[in-house]
């Protein structure tokens, strides 16, 4: 599993996707798949820029791998900041009117929709989020 560490800024979002993407460039995967990969990294990634750590400096661990058969990537960001499960909120009642809907949630969801499988753990005092999507499909 190859992986880097980032500080958890904003400013390294395309550093996190730069490596996710760099990683894949020994199979040939399906256009649709990359954007909806893409699409859950900049969720996960923003979120724990934005969250984790409130005011401190904290950074993140990103493991990434490439299992061929079949073919799919697996994701783990690592954080430790403040535990927090995402898997445990509702998903957000996206067929509410604007004005009814509760600020928050649909990254997750997004994210939800996006990948094969996703799994949190707080293990060891860091929070770790998993993601696991097909890439041929």
């Amino acid at each position: 599993m190859n992986k880097i560490t980032v500080p958890a800024k904003i400013e390294n979002l395309q550093n996190v996707l730069d490596f996710v993407i760099k990683e894949l460039d020994s199979v040939e995967y399906n256009i649709k798949a990359l954007l909806q990969l893409e699409l859950s990294i900049e969720e996960a990634y923003v979120n724990i820029a934005n969250y984790a750590y409130e005011s401190e400096d904290g950074e993140v661990l990103i493991c990434c791998n490439i299992n061929k058969n079949p073919l799919q990537i697996t994701v783990q960001f690592i954080d430790c900041g403040i535990p927090y499960n995402p898997l445990k909120n509702e998903n957000s009642d996206i067929s509410l009117e604007i004005k009814e809907k509760k600020v928050g949630g649909l990254g997750i969801l997004l994210i939800k929709k996006n990948v094969d499988n996703i799994a949190y753990e707080y293990k060891d005092g860091k929070n770790i989020l998993t993601i696991q999507k097909k890439l041929n499909s």
